[in-house]
């Protein structure tokens, strides 16, 4: 993946701009890809006079703004179980801990989630997705995502087109020096998720037993358990058992004796 720029630049010139709109397209549709490095280097190529910056950076927002749409279409479409299916198949990208901190973003900043998200690099991925999952009225979803795509993608053509005119006689030797800032970039970004993904299971962690701690302290403390009840049952049972016995036991000699105090009867003269 760090080899893209070459790729790039081993292309026509022409084809360079749809091979940029293509990998930062399924990027934001939910494809783990080096879109960042690609446009990079596309406009490192536009410095150097190869092709054309106005082309790179329409390439590119057209290709974040179609992406991202198409991720929505498929995040609102497969829902959350689509997330958890790719979490079990990718869990490098798409796990748990990763959703659940992207989750914690969009609710914190809402559709300005889709806006930041594209300029870090895990969150770029699921930003289309995951708002069309979480239902996001699509005409929010839609300004966030053509202002971060005209942002992202414009801005960082301009600026790496500015620095490689000013740095022009040191490119021929030095262009790897922009694609390491965009590595290290992107490398960061994903520090950052990764971090955020690890708070997020620690606090999942901690409300689990939070939870089982209220559950267990809100049971009864005096309150018997079934076994104890049923012990008590018994005895109850087998004490009145043994209280009737004694009582008839006790009431027998009584009748005989007035059994044998009756007049056996009349004698005969």
């Amino acid at each position: 993946m760090l080899h893209i720029d070459a790729w790039i630049e081993g292309v026509p010139p022409g084809a360079v701009y749809a091979l940029v709109g293509l990998i930062i397209g399924l990027e934001s549709l939910g494809i783990p890809l080096p879109g960042e490095i690609a446009l990079v280097s596309s406009a490192l190529l536009a410095a150097r006079g190869v092709v054309s910056p106005v082309w790179v950076a329409v390439f590119a927002i057209l290709g974040a703004i179609i992406g991202d749409s198409i991720g929505y279409s498929i995040g609102r479409k497969g829902g959350k179980p689509l997330f958890e299916k790719l979490g079990r198949r990718f869990p490098k990208h798409f796990g748990p801990d990763h959703l659940a901190s992207a989750e914690r973003s969009f609710q914190k900043w809402g559709m300005w989630a889709v806006f930041f998200g594209r300029f870090i690099a895990l969150l770029r991925i699921f930003a289309g997705p995951l708002a069309g999952a979480l239902k996001m009225p699509y005409w929010k979803f839609l300004i966030a995502n053509v202002l971060g795509g005209i942002v992202w993608a414009g801005g960082t053509t301009l600026l790496v087109y500015q620095v490689g005119k000013v740095a022009e006689q040191w490119l021929s030797k030095f262009s790897w020096i922009g694609l390491l800032l965009a590595a290290l970039g992107g490398a960061f970004s994903a520090w950052l998720m990764k971090r955020r993904a690890a708070k997020s299971a620690r606090a999942r962690e901690a409300e689990d037993a939070a939870a089982e701690a209220a559950s267990a302290a809100e049971a009864p403390i005096g309150a018997p358990s079934a076994t104890a009840a049923a012990t008590t049952a018994t005895t109850t049972t087998a004490a009145t058992t043994v209280t009737a016995a004694a009582t008839a036991t006790a009431t027998a000699p009584g009748a005989g004796a007035q059994t044998a105090a009756a007049p056996a009867g009349p004698v005969a003269d």
